[in-house]
């Protein structure tokens, strides 16, 4: 008698790996083995529909017939490991820029490492944003020390095209956009960010970037500040606490900064 592991392990095989050899010694005398097609194809549409619904631009891009090919190339390597498919397809960009049919599409994999970014934005949880009182209520002093914890909907991103440009264009269906795109311009560096009206992608200069990133990072405020060379961090800080950018923050220890 297969125990309960077994069994999993026996369907795990036939729906990901396409072996149904253990499977089918499993089956009831008068259940025939096609049967397991049933599953395995459900299993496979609802795991390339997930990806669809967190790759959106990537999909119209490509068409259904490559997505889908990629998809069940991609899930066969990558199954989910959680019920929450909201939270499948974090490898999806990685496997794009690895995936030689897309290799004509350079832009692809950095397009899709901006969806993934959207789409956690899109799922991540609620927090209330740091406000201005709390920090008032520390000392100059322990300012230099704090060390911010960013929105969970809050990320960022280097790309080497022009890639939110594209998401816009896309999205929008707006062709003449996407005929006027520069693929050579320069790397673009963003910030995502949810707010109560929907997902905000916001172009950030390199300085404003790295000086975003550090924050994010935790990084000490003083430490953070001392590396902002040639930006205004202050107004910068100032704008992603308007922004509401921060949910809370910790000290750093006090040998680890110098006071301002």
């Amino acid at each position: 008698m297969p125990t309960l592991l077994d069994v999993q392990n026996a369907l795990r095989k036939s729906l990901v790996a396409r072996d149904d050899g253990e499977a089918t010694t499993m089956l009831a005398p008068q259940v025939p083995p096609d049967r397991l097609d049933i599953y395995r194809n459900t299993f496979v549409t609802g795991v390339t529909k997930a990806l669809r619904l967190s790759y959106p631009v990537v999909h119209r891009l490509v068409g259904d017939d490559f997505f889908a090919a990629a998809a069940d190339i991609f899930v066969a390597r990558n199954p989910p490991r959680t019920a929450y498919l909201d939270q499948y397809g974090a490898e999806f960009p990685e496997f794009l820029d690895q995936f030689p049919p897309a290799a004509t599409l350079t832009y692809l994999a950095d397009v899709a490492r901006l969806e993934w970014v959207v789409s956690q934005a899109i799922h991540a949880p609620d927090q209330e944003a740091l406000t201005l009182t709390q920090l008032a209520a520390l000392t100059p002093q322990d300012q230099s020390r704090v060390c911010f914890a960013p929105h969970p909907s809050l990320g960022l991103l280097r790309a080497s095209y022009p890639v939110d440009i594209i998401w816009r264009a896309v999205l929008a269906r707006d062709d003449a956009a996407l005929a006027a795109l520069d693929l050579d311009a320069s790397p673009v560096h963003l910030l995502v960010q949810r707010l109560p009206t929907g997902v905000e992608v916001i172009r950030l200069d390199d300085r404003e970037f790295r000086f975003a990133a550090a924050l994010c990072a935790g990084h000490p405020l003083q430490e953070a500040l001392d590396e902002a060379i040639g930006v205004d961090a202050a107004a910068l800080l100032a704008g992603h606490l308007a922004a509401q950018r921060f949910v809370g923050f910790t000290l750093a220890p006090a040998n680890d900064c110098v006071s301002p």
